[in-house]
């Protein structure tokens, strides 16, 4: 696990973390932003995905953090399990989704210029390319569980900038 504390002040600092490049900054001057991420499992080309990695992680966003515009270079499922996460689509489309995923309903599609709470027990199915941005404005830690599917050798987020 990887534990980053940041003080504020403006720093920003991007973390190459798994499933998710986390980017985070400080708000306040006396309290650092901390985030989290753990893989729970990997595999490099896994059967019927010969130029892929498949893998799960869990991420906790602590309050103020933001994750600056990004994008992925695959299919990436984003299941928030505590909190409520604050996301932008900036380009291309998002599906915010809830239910199991035996049987998923369609909450809404994020599209670009939309912002949505995404609030425990729903999930995110973010495609390749598409670019988005998040942040924690809550009082509690968000708690997100992702499912990736990228290209091998691939990083697991892709900088971007923030478009009006």
């Amino acid at each position: 696990m990887k534990r980053l504390a940041l003080p504020a002040a403006g720093l920003a600092l991007v973390v190459a973390g798994f499933g998710a490049g986390v980017a985070v900054s400080a708000t306040a001057a006396d309290d650092p932003v901390v985030v989290t991420r753990q893989s729970l499992a990997q595999v490099d080309r896994p059967a019927g995905a010969p130029h892929r990695t498949l893998g799960l992680g869990r991420v906790v966003v602590m309050p103020g953090a933001v994750l600056p515009p990004h994008h992925h270079a695959g299919t990436q499922l984003g299941y928030v399990d505590e909190g409520v996460l604050t996301y932008t689509v900036q380009t291309g489309r998002a599906k915010l989704m809830k239910g199991s995923g035996d049987d998923p309903t369609l909450v809404k599609v994020v599209r670009p210029g939309q912002t949505v709470k995404v609030r425990a027990g729903q999930w995110l199915v973010e495609e390749q390319g598409e670019v988005h941005h998040a942040r924690n404005a809550g009082d509690v830690p968000i708690v997100i569980y992702l499912a990736t599917l990228f290209r091998h050798g691939a990083p697991p987020a892709i900088p971007d900038r923030l478009t009006d």
